[in-house]
């Protein structure tokens, strides 16, 4: 269990690591939340951990036990989950390894609605806060809007999160827990992967991104967003 006081609200990061998820949850961190960092390796996550005092937790988030196991673990008032797990295979249809794609799947949409399940059975037993009784956000891409050739298995996961959210959000809204699909359409910029400098902010800050999923948290109920896309001024689309 965690150590954080009972009267902070709590934030969970499934899929988490050293990019966007690490710029979310410095954010909600910031914002006063006492942050859970979900993952299959935590020992990359020590030192983000150490720097905005979150715990964190060892998951397989295709794993309806381990899923289970992870909102057992999370005591407290649960206001924002956040879901970023996905998998990529890449190839020709024809030469495509069948595991492998259901592996992609599940991960990418199965996870995302083991997950979402427990949340918001969590997030209805709990009082409202601000009009809510908290914020589901799971990460995508623009493969779920369109899918691109050798890139079959990733579409069907994007295609499948985008579905479930827009599900959800029919059905959540109106009883209170705010559901959005974030469409990151474009590369992360990454210590791996700069900015050129012929082509300044042709990559997604990570940091913006995350202002982004803070102006969700924030919305008001009246103009509630269940879709949004964040891409580059220069992408293509």
């Amino acid at each position: 269990m965690s150590t954080h006081t009972s009267a902070q609200p709590r934030a969970l990061i499934v899929g988490a690591g050293a990019g966007l998820s690490a710029s979310v949850a410095r954010q909600l961190a910031a914002r006063g939340y006492a942050v859970t960092l979900a993952a299959r390796n935590v020992d990359k996550l020590a030192g983000l951990a150490r720097e905005i005092g979150a715990t964190r937790h060892v998951c397989n988030s295709a794993s309806p036990e381990a899923v289970e196991r992870l909102f057992a673990y999370i005591d407290g008032p649960l206001r924002v989950v956040v879901y970023n797990p996905s998998a990529r295979v890449r190839g020709p249809l024809v030469t495509l390894d069948p595991e492998a794609v259901r592996y992609a799947v599940e991960v990418t949409a199965f996870g995302a609605f083991l997950v979402s399940q427990q949340a918001a059975r969590r997030m209805l037993g709990q009082p409202l806060e601000n009009d809510r009784h908290g914020t589901i956000l799971l990460t995508g891409a623009s493969a779920g809007v369109k899918g691109f050739a050798h890139s079959a298995a990733f579409a069907m996961g994007k295609f499948a999160q985008r579905g479930l959210a827009q599900s959800m959000a029919r059905e959540l809204h109106p009883l209170g827990i705010h559901v959005a699909w974030v469409n990151v359409d474009g590369g992360i910029r990454s210590a791996s992967r700069p900015v050129p400098p012929e082509r300044p902010d042709s990559l997604l800050d990570p940091d913006a991104i995350a202002q982004t999923y803070l102006a969700l948290i924030d919305q008001h109920r009246s103009a509630w967003s269940d879709e949004v896309t964040v891409r580059p001024w220069v992408e293509t689309f």
